[in-house]
């Protein structure tokens, strides 16, 4: 099939690779023309035969609107749009009832996979009525790993985004478990190779994780975070996931405590937020600060 992307970052750009290799066609539109195939989004839109599918990966918020607005104005009645960035799973709401009006459908899609999914693959959580998904059905199949799972259409539209931010809310207070442990360990004398102890418990421990390989990945790279400050940032979804429990009235005190964990690292150089950031720049690229400040 034919697929418009927008947005061809750190994710797009390795998502426009994966989907052509599958012998699909994407057509990306970047606002940086050294990344980008067309010129604008209208060049884009008229390359696509009908009915079109254009994914969007932009950040959450004022640009993914601006970019929908503007597909509403260029696309026709039985194309789709698919939001596949960090959205608000409140925004996907509005959005697909903006363009239900122009008949237009809207699939939001929260994805995973950081840097790595080129190689591994995008775990695809997809919220949308089954006419629209079936649509974008042939990207998603090109997108996910191998085998049997690693996508899912989760529900209704904004489910997709609620899915993966629950995800995203798991992940926290998984590296805060992690960073907790290995602070505790570096704190004691009798433990002398705490880069060992996290590796041993790579296989046969009921705490193995992928998570668990890219901290070993880290330590290997600076076996006692020396290089890094204890600061983490937090990108929007664990904070609307304690919103979310609030609003619902579900406990939360794992999630919400790393969270809070990582306001904490913002007063003072936090060893566990050493190894949080070592992780997010492990699995995500993310941008870690170095102690000199870069």
């Amino acid at each position: 099939m034919e697929l418009g992307l927008v947005g061809l970052g750190k994710m797009g750009g390795n998502m426009r690779e994966r989907i052509r290799r599958a012998g699909h066609t994407v057509i990306g539109f970047d606002r940086n023309p050294d990344l980008a195939d067309v010129e604008s989004l209208e060049e884009l839109v008229s390359k696509l035969k009908g009915p079109r599918v254009v994914w969007v990966m932009v950040p959450a918020g004022a640009a993914t609107q601006s970019t929908i607005d503007e597909l509403g104005e260029l696309l026709q009645p039985g194309d789709v749009v698919v939001d596949g960035g960090n959205s608000r799973w409140t925004d996907d709401e509005k959005h697909a009832e903006e363009l239900a009006a122009k008949g237009i459908g809207f699939v939001d899609c929260g994805v995973s996979g950081g840097v790595w999914g080129l190689q591994n693959g995008y775990a695809l959580m997809y919220g949308g009525d089954k006419e629209n998904v079936a649509k974008v059905q042939p990207v998603f199949d090109a997108l996910k790993p191998e085998g049997d799972f690693g996508s899912v259409h989760a529900g209704k539209v904004g489910a997709g985004h609620f899915a993966k931010m629950v995800h995203n809310g798991i992940e926290y207070a998984m590296m805060q478990a992690y960073a907790e442990g290995w602070e505790l360990l570096e704190a004691v004398d009798s433990v002398t190779d705490v880069r060992e102890v996290f590796r041993s418990w790579q296989e046969g421990t009921v705490i193995r994780s992928w998570l668990l390989d890219l901290a070993v990945n880290a330590l290997d790279d600076d076996e006692h975070l020396d290089k890094l400050r204890g600061f983490a940032q937090d990108s929007g979804e664990g904070r609307w996931t304690v919103e979310a429990a609030i609003d619902n009235a579900v406990p939360l005190p794992a999630i919400t405590a790393s969270l809070f964990a990582r306001f904490a690292s913002r007063q003072d150089d936090s060893p566990q937020m050493k190894m949080i950031a070592a992780l997010r720049n492990q699995f995500g690229g993310h941008a870690v600060e170095s102690k000199s400040g870069h």
